[in-house]
């Protein structure tokens, strides 16, 4: 007997998008797999996102709208990506996401290629143990070519995440606060699930840092996240200098570093999970590990080389 497809639901928290929603939608509309329910969220936006919205709701008959209800918090939890997370729960809860098999994330700025959820689906399917999956970004430059954001392979973007329904069992939901779509996913590397974000699967994000102040607000906030996570000052120090390579060169590496320090001066709380921080700094430890074993053996290899030649 032929196995029933995995059902998928996808959520989309949205803020001030009525320039990319359609966009948004018409991809979602021609996927090979489409969602047998896309719940469009809006989190209070001023501008049309909402109007545009309703008037897709009507065209779409697996699309659903509704506002996320405000929370108001004290601290880093007022943050815009705080705020999503806590639509993206309120999302889930709405439709009811335990009845289905795969749940996804879905920003309101991003157009998906056809493929995308039916090739997720498809590895969901092959690779028991993914968790967490999703695909590459790219973004338009000032020069108007598109970039992919070089991410690595364990890291899946917060705007395009899909779950297995066990994994998100698993981790509880989403947390609201700043740094959650890292929390997320090192909670699912603890529960046993993996991770991945395939290379082969690319969109494209439409509304990326659009100045050089924002893209340096960014690399601070990033920063912030590494403090809130647990990561060291070793690891930090040595992610700033490859930050630094990126626009603006040099000042991008120095906001990272800097949003580091600043969150360390103000005691800004961590993750309370003492298996966390340990599961953390291992990985973290072994990731530095990793290249300088291989530069070693890189290393020796060449000595042997070379020694062998003078024989």
């Amino acid at each position: 007997m032929a196995r029933a497809p995995e059902s998928l639901l996808v959520v989309s928290p949205v803020y001030n998008e009525a320039a990319n929603l359609e966009r948004t939608a018409r991809a979602v509309a021609a996927q090979s797999l489409r969602p047998d329910r896309w719940l469009v969220i809006d989190d209070g936006s001023t501008d049309e996102t909402l109007a545009v919205a309703r008037r897709l709701e009507r065209e779409l008959e697996f699309l659903t709208v509704a506002e996320a209800p405000r929370k108001i918090a004290p601290g880093a939890d007022n943050l815009g990506l705080a705020r999503e997370a806590h639509a993206f729960n309120a999302g889930l809860e709405l439709c009811g996401w335990r009845d289905y098999d795969l749940i996804g994330k879905l920003d309101g700025d991003v157009e998906l290629p056809s493929d995308w959820f039916a090739t997720l689906a498809a590895r969901f399917e092959a690779e028991a143990r993914l968790g967490l999956a999703g695909g590459r970004l790219a973004e338009p430059d000032r020069g108007g070519q598109w970039r992919t954001i070089p991410i690595p392979a364990h890291h899946v973007h917060g705007a395009v995440k899909l779950f297995r329904r066990e994994c998100l069992e698993a981790i509880g939901g989403v947390p609201e606060r700043l740094g959650w779509d890292t929390i997320d996913e090192t909670y699912a590397r603890m529960r046993g699930f993996e991770t991945r974000s395939f290379a082969d699967l690319l969109a494209r994000h439409h509304r990326p840092h659009g100045s050089a102040d924002g893209r340096l607000r960014g690399r601070a906030r990033h920063g912030e996240c590494a403090w809130i996570l647990h990561y060291g000052p070793l690891w930090t120090a040595l992610r700033s200098l490859k930050v630094a390579r990126s626009s603006p060169p040099v000042l991008s590496g120095l906001a990272f570093f800097g949003g580091y320090l600043g969150a360390a001066a103000r005691r800004t709380p961590r993750v309370e999970d003492p298996e966390f921080r340990r599961f953390t700094r291992a990985e973290l430890r072994a990731r530095i590990a990793g290249p300088l074993r291989a530069r070693r053996r890189s290393a020796a290899i060449a000595a042997e080389t070379s020694a062998a030649g003078s024989r």
